[in-house]
């Protein structure tokens, strides 16, 4: 019965999203692949960093792999948003959807800054996720040298391979400005990477990490 219930959910998705009256249906075929592409070299890279470890062979070669699907894909994209703007989840669908913030997530510093405040207006219009938004807003605050808003980066020391909350404004509010935005507690977020949220612990390691920073100048 459940797979039945499934395949009559796909099946009246597919006629939405894919009916020969929907003026998007090939900026939908598209955004599938590309959402399937930026994926699915991640997920692997999770796996291999896990068996080889983090700075392995097999582990380089698959980000060179990566980065290349990624430029691809942003090609892709950017003519889409070019040409008909942030498309909603009305008009293509929730993975299409997201798959546009992916791509710009995953992009270089300038493109993020260029798309960013067409993001705004499209999470203000509701054609999208203000909690997706958010960690476009963190990264871009963070390549800018500045403090994230809602602790949605996560780096990684190369000694001790821990991980920790990058530069995070206010951290003792951090809940409440995640909750404006539809994010879950930040507690549960770092469950993720074995990671318990203790405030003091978070400055330490920021502490840390500016100093790493400092002298590699």
């Amino acid at each position: 019965m459940k797979n039945i219930l499934l395949l009559i959910s796909f099946l009246t998705i597919s006629q939405k999203y894919y009916g020969q009256d929907n003026k998007y249906k090939n900026v939908i075929e598209q955004l599938f692949v590309v959402d399937n592409d930026d994926q699915k070299y991640r997920l692997e890279i999770q796996y291999l960093e896990e068996k080889y470890g983090i700075h392995s062979r097999q582990v380089d070669s698959l980000w060179n792999l990566m980065r290349i699907t990624d430029s691809l894909n942003l090609i892709k994209v950017k003519a889409i948003l070019d040409k008909y703007g942030w498309l909603s989840e009305a008009e293509i669908g929730t993975q299409c959807n997201t798959a546009l913030f992916m791509v710009i997530q995953h992009s270089d510093l300038k493109t993020q800054e260029y798309y960013l405040p067409l993001m705004r207006d499209a999470v203000k219009n509701k054609k999208a996720k203000p909690n997706e938004l958010a960690l476009l807003e963190d990264r871009v605050a963070l390549r800018n040298n500045k403090e994230q808003i809602y602790g949605s980066q996560i780096g990684q020391d190369p000694t001790t391979l821990k991980y920790f909350v990058l530069p995070l404004i206010d951290p003792e509010n951090v809940d409440k400005r995640r909750a404006e935005v539809g994010l879950r507690p930040i507690a549960q977020y770092l469950e993720h990477w074995d990671l318990n949220w203790d405030i003091q612990q978070h400055k330490k390691d920021v502490e840390v990490y500016k100093q790493r920073l400092l002298q590699k100048k």
